[in-house]
C-alpha cells in the first residue's frame, strides 16, 4: 500500500487530486494538509511513500525536502504553469507535475516516484496544448465578466455565501449564475468546474485576470459590485 500525503492550499484542487488517486487500489491518502504545520506533522506521523506538495506551499522548500528525506518520503512537486521543473529537481525533488496534469499522468508519476524513479511532466506536446488552448478560448468567450469572476473564486475554494458577499449579491443569485456556467461549460458541479478551469490554462488565466482587475477597480471595502 502506497501511503500518500497531499499538501496544497487550494482546497478544491486538492480534493480533485485526492479523488483521482483514491480510486487506485494500491494507493491510500493518509493526510491532506492545507498548512505547513499540518504537512510537517503528517510527514512525521505517517511516514508516507510520497508527498505531493504545491511548489509555493512552504517558504523553505529545502526544509520540506530535509523533513521528507528524514522519514524516507519521496517528494512530487505540484508546480504552477510557467515554473521551471529543473528548479525543483535540482533542489532534490523526485518528480514535478503541473496543475494541468492529466489523471493518468499523475498516477504514473506517483507510481514511478514511489519505485525510486524520477518523473517530470512533459509539457512540450504542441498538438495537445493547442487543442487545450482552443477549448479554453471557446469557453472563455462564452462567459461574461461576472461569470469569470465567480469561476476564479470557485477555483480558490470559496463557498457560494462567501462569493455572494464578495460580489455584493445573494447566495441564490450566485447559484443561478453557477447553473448557467455549468451549462455553458458542460460540467455538473463546482469540483468539475474547478478542475476543468485549472486544466485549461487560457480560461484559468482569464478568470484570474478578470477577478484581479475587478478587485483593483473596487473603491474600497464594502463597496457594491455592478453587474
Amino acid at each position: 500500500m502506497l501511503k500518500l500525503i497531499l499538501a496544497d492550499n487550494q482546497a478544491i484542487f486538492r480534493a480533485g487530486i485526492a479523488k483521482v488517486l483514491a480510486v487506485e487500489d494500491e494507493m491510500r491518502i493518509v493526510a491532506q494538509a492545507q498548512t505547513s504545520e499540518q504537512m510537517m506533522m503528517a510527514l512525521d506521523k505517517f511516514r508516507a511513500a510520497v508527498l505531493i506538495v504545491a511548489g509555493g506551499f512552504h517558504s523553505d522548500f529545502n526544509g520540506v525536502l530535509q523533513a521528507s528525506n528524514k522519514v524516507r518520503t519521496r517528494v512530487v512537486v505540484l508546480a504552477d504553469t510557467g515554473e521551471s521543473a529543473q528548479k525543483y529537481m535540482g533542489a532534490g525533488a523526485h518528480g514535478v507535475v503541473y496543475r494541468n496534469v492529466t489523471s493518468s499522468a499523475l498516477v504514473d508519476c506517483v507510481r514511478k516516484v514511489a519505485r525510486g524513479e524520477t518523473w517530470i511532466q512533459d509539457i512540450a506536446v504542441p498538438s495537445e496544448l493547442t487543442e487545450n488552448d482552443m477549448v479554453g478560448l471557446r469557453v472563455r468567450d462564452r462567459l461574461t465578466a461576472k461569470e469569470l469572476r465567480i469561476v476564479a473564486l470557485i477555483v480558490q475554494g470559496y463557498k457560494n455565501k462567501e462569493i455572494a458577499s464578495q460580489l455584493g449579491t445573494t447566495e441564490q443569485v450566485i447559484k443561478n449564475y453557477l447553473r448557467n456556467v455549468y451549462d455553458k461549460i458542460g460540467v455538473s458541479d463546482r469540483l468539475e468546474l474547478a478542475l476543468f478551469t485549472i486544466h485549461h490554462r487560457i480560461l484559468n488565466e482569464a478568470a484570474a485576470a478578470t477577478a484581479a482587475a475587478h478587485q483593483q477597480a473596487q473603491p474600497g471595502p464594502g463597496a457594491g459590485v455592478a453587474s
